[in-house]
């Protein structure tokens, strides 16, 4: 696809385009909610949710509930917070619910005058919700009446009404998003209670209604204990075994910053620290993340260096001692540095050290108060560096022995690297002979292998693993990585430090991705805890303007870096089908390079939640299939086939 922009010698005053009220929210949705998909549309209701969990955190409200309506496609959100002003704004002559509805950038939170702690900050939420709904209405109950005011993708239908007296306070927001914007518009209950419940876990003092509608079920989710009854939760789901009984809880309030958390040892492999910015999920972590997990390695750092606990021959990392881990870090912040709109990330500076100085002494005190406890850790901690020893001897082993010994049985399809030291090798599963070409032309073959699978993997899910290894497909793969398998299985036999599973951006490659995740996840498990497993990102588009080249990796990075490109530039874009039509040199630069790609790892946040995933998509129940199907049915336009 190639699309093109006027020369410039057309290029005229007429040409401007000045984009008015909500409109470049419309014209640009990606950029203020993160797509279009279903993660896009369920922001929607976590923007609004948020703005009443920012009337909790300032002290006047208590109450929250949502609403899934019968039709599946929208949604109320209610709080008995002191309700959106309706009196005339004074800059613009307008009532202040309908500045804060349809102006970007206007809210009350830019200035801690009315909220010292919010996740709502930009001004841009609840008016891009409004932008991207079909309708909304905003019903406010304020100084004894009911005020009201209803919308049409942004515009407002008329002024606001004064309905009826009202003895109460707080805020109704109704909206149904717009089937021209998004994909589907069907919401997952699920998804909304799970949200929900995570947020009244990190909100102690908050009592969460959850109506569903659609399947005639409520829940009330409040849970005074905070995220002390939320770490057991997580444990149990997960069916992991703690290594001490009493968690580790701290709680430090410095006025403008808060900060809250606790951790328990199990004797799980991987580590998982779920972090949060005045309620909202940093999914991509930050620097109260990073601040948690150096402050946790050097407390028990001291601690053994004051007990004088030093195993012989045994060097103990940041990694042997945060295995196993499960940990919540909460913190409210007067003035939050998130990354983007969808606050994924939370960036400021300060956090790394503050949130580090509180975890580092109060750990070191609490296992000095706590022998028995300090003991079970310390003995998980040496368990652990000594297994990671264990491997990092075998990978010796198996370099001593030289390649001759570890290559002879390898499948003849597979273009290996010539390095033999696994830490500096990684390999690359690729999707078919031509890609497989393409991928084996652009790598650096000192230290990438390469090997193409031919058709549809087998599915694994609920077979035997005497069936398993008798797939040709699957015997070629498990050859290649030298783990074995089943009983026979060791991960730290892996002859590569990465496991990349490069496929197109399509139907058939987000398949095959999935059936090797499900094979992975069900056979090689280590292997994803260990980190060693990857998907690679190749780009949907390249955008050429001027002598520019630049690649974007799906709609909304695309709209986004279109967005940044001046009008007045002849603007090219390329949209790829597949591997196929990228060259080796396209396909180094932006998926092969470690210098310039980019890598997803893959991570188990809920092994429960995983497991039911599975099973529900490749399980032998064909029923939860066709549940899934027809909820989803409404996408099928979307399929790139």
């Amino acid at each position: 696809m190639s699309t093109s922009v006027k020369s410039n010698s057309d290029y005229m005053a007429d040409d401007i385009e000045v984009l008015e009220g909500l409109e470049h929210v419309r014209k640009r949705p990606s950029m203020y909610i993160g797509g279009v998909d279903a993660r896009g549309l369920h922001h929607l209701v976590w923007e609004i949710v948020d703005n009443c969990v920012d009337e909790y955190l300032a002290g006047e409200c208590d109450q929250v509930k949502v609403t899934l309506h019968k039709d599946g496609c929208s949604i109320s959100v209610e709080d008995n917070g002191r309700g959106i002003p309706v009196d005339k704004h004074k800059k613009t002559g307008k009532s202040a619910l309908e500045v804060i509805l349809t102006t970007l950038y206007a809210g009350g939170k830019f200035s801690d005058k009315n909220y010292v702690r919010s996740g709502g900050l930009h001004g841009i939420g609840s008016s891009a919700v409004n932008a991207l709904s079909e309708e909304m209405v905003a019903t406010v109950h304020r100084g004894g009446h009911e005020w009201r005011q209803s919308y049409q993708r942004g515009r407002p239908d008329g002024p606001v009404k004064k309905i009826k007296p009202f003895r109460g306070h707080g805020t109704i927001i109704f909206f149904r998003p717009d089937d021209q914007i998004f994909r589907r518009v069907q919401f997952h209950a699920d998804t909304i209670r799970q949200h929900l419940e995570d947020i009244s876990y990190i909100h102690g003092g908050l009592k969460i209604t959850f109506v569903d509608e659609t399947k005639g079920e409520r829940f009330e989710l409040h849970h005074p204990e905070g995220i002390a009854a939320f770490l057991q939760k997580l444990i149990k789901d997960e069916k992991r075994k703690a290594v001490h009984e009493v968690p580790f809880k701290a709680d430090k309030d410095e006025g403008a910053i808060r900060v809250e958390m606790v951790l328990q040892w199990t004797e799980s492999t991987d580590e998982q620290i779920r972090s949060y910015v005045n309620g909202i999920r940093t999914r991509g972590g930050g620097t109260h993340e990073s601040g948690f997990r150096t402050g946790l390695a050097k407390a028990v750092k001291n601690y053994m260096d004051v007990h004088g606990i030093k195993p012989k021959g045994l060097n103990i990392n940041p990694d042997d001692i945060r295995e196993g881990v499960i940990g919540i870090v909460s913190v409210f912040h007067n003035d939050p540095m998130f990354q983007g709109q969808t606050k994924d990330r939370l960036n400021n500076p300060e956090m790394n050290s503050l949130v580090d100085g509180i975890v580092r002494p109060s750990v070191e005190t609490w296992l000095n108060n706590n022998p028995s406890i300090a003991d079970a850790v310390i003995g998980r901690i040496i368990l652990a560096a000594r297994a990671r020893q264990a491997s990092r001897d075998a990978i010796k082993e198996i370099k001593r022995k030289g390649p001759g010994a570890k290559r002879s049985n390898l499948p003849g399809k597979l273009l290996d690297c010539r390095s033999t030291d696994p830490e500096v090798c990684e390999l690359f599963i690729v999707e078919g002979q031509s890609a497989g070409g393409t991928a084996a032309s652009g790598r650096n073959s000192a230290t990438q292998a390469v090997l193409p699978l031919r058709g549809k993997v087998l599915n694994t899910e609920s077979l035997e693993l005497n069936k398993i290894i008798k797939n040709q497909e699957i015997s070629d793969l498990v050859e290649t990585l030298g783990t074995g398998i089943g009983p026979h299985f060791d991960p730290h036999k892996l002859r590569y430090n990465r496991i990349i599973l490069l496929m197109d951006a399509d139907s058939d490659g987000y398949h095959i991705s999935t059936l090797l995740l499900t094979f992975f996840f069900r056979h090689m498990r280590d292997l994803i805890q260990l980190g060693r497993l990857y998907l690679a990102q190749p780009p949907l588009y390249k955008i050429e303007f001027g002598k520019e080249r630049l690649y974007a990796r799906d709609d909304s990075d695309k709209e986004e870096i279109l967005s940044s490109i001046p009008s007045n530039r002849t603007i090219d874009v390329q949209r790829f089908k597949g591997l196929g039509e990228m060259n080796a040199s396209q396909l180094k630069e932006t998926t092969l390079d470690p210098d310039s790609r980019t890598l997803l790892r893959v991570d188990i946040d809920s092994a429960v939640e995983a497991d039911q995933t599975f099973a529900q998509l490749l399980g032998k129940d064909a029923s939860e299939r066709y549940r899934i199907i027809m909820d989803e049915a409404a996408e099928v336009d979307d399929i790139d086939v």
